[in-house]
């Protein structure tokens, strides 16, 4: 039976991804847990969040999970959500600049004041609710249209150093980074459990991904 580890570090709405990631492949053993042997061991590992990436951070390297991400990231097909998607970037600009993990090189970047929608409308900050996705090609986006839309709920966006991981945007006003790949590292902005139809279809892509892109 092919294995799923949900890295629990004290953040996030971990049961609801658990749920989710078992409904979308009622085959696979889905464990949420901190012992770093098991997410060491697990076929695929999940990395959610949400909160502030100070608190998460401090989480992470205080209970040694921050080398671990950044082990079984470069080795085994790992999906990061919502604010562990912003943790594996280089640093973030929240709490007056924070250090991540450097998983991926770039920065996660406020939304800034005031901004207008095109009939002059303010847009609120967090930006909450749903949106449209963008596609680049990679295998998780299978079955799931184009500019399907997607949950989100984030202040923050990343902005990734080098453009060819981006591999999806959406706006708000303009385009911004909603999801990164790399080898076999995909993270998403938006909230898959949160997402029906298309939200489950790409967590069932992410449980068959071999991690080739």
């Amino acid at each position: 039976m092919s294995s799923v580890a949900v890295i629990d570090y004290g953040m996030g709405n971990l049961h609801s991804i658990a749920k989710a990631l078992q409904h979308a492949d009622s085959r696979v053993n889905v464990q949420i847990t901190a012992d770093a042997s098991v997410i060491r061991a697990a076929d695929h590992v999940v990395f959610p969040g949400v909160g502030a990436i100070r608190d998460c951070m401090h989480a992470l390297n205080d209970s040694g999970l921050a080398d671990v991400i950044r082990e079984v990231a470069q080795s085994k097909p790992f999906l990061g959500i919502c604010l562990g998607m912003q943790a594996l970037l280089t640093d973030s600009e929240e709490n007056d600049g924070i250090a991540c993990l450097n998983v991926f090189s770039g920065h996660a970047r406020r939304f800034a004041d005031h901004m207008l929608d095109a009939d002059g409308n303010v847009l609120k900050i967090p930006h909450m609710g749903w949106n449209q996705v963008k596609q680049n090609p990679h295998p998780l986006w299978r079955d799931i249209p184009d500019r399907s839309r997607f949950y989100f709920v984030h202040s923050y966006y990343a902005a990734p150093d080098d453009p060819r991981h981006s591999a999806a945007t959406a706006d708000y006003p303009q385009a911004f980074t909603c999801a990164l790949a790399k080898d076999n590292m995909f993270a998403v902005q938006f909230h898959p459990e949160k997402s029906q139809t298309v939200g489950l279809q790409l967590l069932q892509n992410f449980l068959a991904w071999d991690g080739i892109a």
